[in-house]
C-alpha cells in the first residue's frame, strides 16, 4: 500500500623589489652632485607630497589585483565583525534575557561550546553549572526556562548520538514533572502552572516515543507506552474541560491541530506494528479535528483508507468480523473522497499535499481494484496515477504505479 505523509583561488603575490629593479636601467648608488647643489634651499623647486588618494590610485595602477583582493578582505572582515556582533546580541544575549545574570553567564558559555566551539564536554559542564546556580538563587525548577535548559541538555546528548543519556535526561524530567503535577497541581493558585507543566510532559513523552522508536534504540514497546500516555492525557484533559469548564487561571490547553498531530503519530505507530484496527479510529479522530478544505485532510483520508483495507481485527466472542471485501469497499470510498475533497481546494489553500494526495489516492484505488480482482480498473488507475505523478514531478509516485502495472501485466 502506498502512503505519503504528504554544491581558493590563491592570490598572486606582488612582484618583489629585486624583480622590479631588473626591469629598469641600472643607476649608480650615488649620482654626481648637480652644479646647483649650492643653490639656497628656499630657491629650489619643491614638490608637494602626493595626497593619500593619489598614492592609492598609483598603487592600484601598479598592483590592481593585489589591491582589489586586499580591499575585499578588509570589507569582508568588517562585515563578519558586524554580523558576529549581531548574532551575539540577538541570539546569545537576548536568548537568556529571562534568566538572572549569574545563570545567563553560564548558559552563554554552554551555548558557545554547543554551537560554535563544538565541545560537548565543556557545554555539558556549563549547563550543569547553570542549573546549580539556578537552584542556589531559587529559580523555579518547573519554570519554562529551567525545563528548557534540561531539554537542551537532552538535545545535546542526542546530537552527539548518546541516545541512552538523552533518554535518561528526558525520563528524569518527565518523572519530576508528573510528581509535581500529582502532588501540587491541584492546589489553589497552581491551575495555570499545572496546565503548562502537563503540556510540557506530554511533549516530552512524544519526544521519548520518537527516540524509543528510532533505528538507534528500537524499543517499540516503550515507544507505544509513551505515545499512548500522551494521547490519553491530551484527550482526558480536553474532555474534562468540555464537561466541567475551564478553571480560573488554567489557560489554554493544546490546540485541535496539536491533538490531531498526536493522534496521527500514534496511528502511524500502530500501522508500523500492523495493528491497523487500532490505527483506523485514530486517523478518523484526527480527521474530525481538521477543516474539510485543508490539504492535510486529504492525506488523512488516504491513511484511513489504507488502514481499512489492511485490517485484521482480533475476533471477539459472539461477533462476526467484517468481511475483507466490505473493508476494501470502505477503503475505496475514503480514497475517492480524498480525491473529491482535493478537487475542491484551490490556491492559496491548495499545496503540494493536495497534489501528492491525489496521486496516492488514485494509486491506492488501483490497489483496491487489484485486491478484488478487477484488473482492468486497476490498470486504468495505475496509468492515471503515473501520468499525474509525472506531471507534478512526483517520481516516487510514478515508480510505484509502474510497479503496479508490472504486477498485473497479462492479467485480465
Amino acid at each position: 500500500m502506498f502512503s505519503r505523509a504528504c554544491v581558493r583561488a590563491a592570490g598572486r603575490n606582488p612582484p618583489s623589489l629585486a624583480h622590479q629593479a631588473s626591469h629598469h636601467p641600472h643607476s649608480p648608488l650615488f649620482a654626481k652632485l648637480s652644479p646647483r647643489v649650492g643653490t639656497p634651499v628656499q630657491t629650489r623647486t619643491q614638490r608637494r607630497p602626493a595626497s593619500t588618494a593619489a598614492k592609492a590610485r598609483a598603487l592600484f595602477k601598479e598592483y590592481p589585483f593585489s589591491v582589489s583582493l586586499a580591499s575585499v578582505i578588509i570589507i569582508f572582515s568588517g562585515g563578519v565583525l558586524l554580523y558576529s556582533n549581531y548574532v551575539y546580541n540577538n541570539y546569545i544575549v537576548k536568548a537568556f534575557h529571562k534568566f538572572p545574570e549569574p545563570v545567563a553567564k553560564k548558559l552563554r558559555r554552554a551555548l558557545y561550546y554547543t554551537n560554535i566551539s563544538l565541545s560537548p564536554k565543556d557545554a555539558l559542564k556549563y549547563y550543569k553549572q547553570a542549573l546549580e546556580v539556578a537552584d542556589e538563587i531559587g529559580m523555579d525548577p518547573f519554570s519554562d526556562e529551567i525545563i528548557g535548559v534540561k531539554i537542551q541538555i537532552a538535545e545535546l546528548m542526542e546530537r552527539i548520538q548518546n541516545y541512552s543519556k538523552s533518554i535518561e535526561v528526558l525520563e528524569i524530567l518527565r518523572r519530576d514533572c508528573l510528581a509535581w503535577e500529582e502532588k501540587l497541581g491541584g492546589k489553589e493558585g497552581n491551575a495555570g502552572k499545572r496546565t503548562r507543566v502537563l503540556a510540557k510532559t506530554v511533549a516530552i513523552s512524544i519526544k521519548l516515543a520518537e527516540m524509543y522508536a528510532s533505528e538507534y534504540v528500537r524499543n517499540k514497546n516503550m515507544a507505544e507506552e509513551r505515545l499512548v500516555w500522551a494521547v490519553e492525557t491530551i484527550l482526558k484533559e480536553k474532555q474534562r474541560r468540555d464537561e466541567y469548564g475551564v478553571k480560573e487561571g488554567e489557560g489554554d490547553w493544546v490546540t485541535d491541530s496539536e491533538i490531531g498531530a498526536s493522534l496521527e503519530t500514534l496511528a502511524h505507530h500502530y500501522e508500523e506494528a500492523n495493528k491497523h484496527y487500532l490505527a483506523t479510529p485514530l486517523f478518523l479522530q484526527a480527521l474530525a479535528l481538521r477543516p474539510q478544505t485543508d490539504c492535510h485532510s486529504v492525506v488523512l483520508m488516504n491513511n484511513l483508507s489504507i488502514s481499512l483495507a489492511q485490517q485484521l481485527p482480533p475476533k471477539a466472542p459472539n461477533e462476526t468480523p467484517p468481511s475483507h471485501t466490505s473493508l476494501v469497499e470502505n477503503a475505496r470510498l475514503w480514497a475517492q473522497k480524498a480525491i473529491d475533497v482535493a478537487a475542491t481546494i484551490q490556491p492559496p489553500e491548495r499545496n503540494e499535499e493536495c497534489d501528492m494526495g491525489c496521486v496516492v489516492a488514485t494509486h491506492n484505488l488501483g490497489e483496491f481494484a487489484e485486491m478484488l480482482g478487477n484488473y482492468a480498473e486497476a490498470r486504468n488507475r495505475y496509468e492515471e496515477a503515473k501520468s499525474v505523478a509525472r506531471a507534478i514531478g512526483f517520481d516516487e509516485g510514478a515508480m510505484n504505479s509502474e510497479d503496479g502495472l508490472r504486477r498485473i501485466k497479462g492479467k485480465n
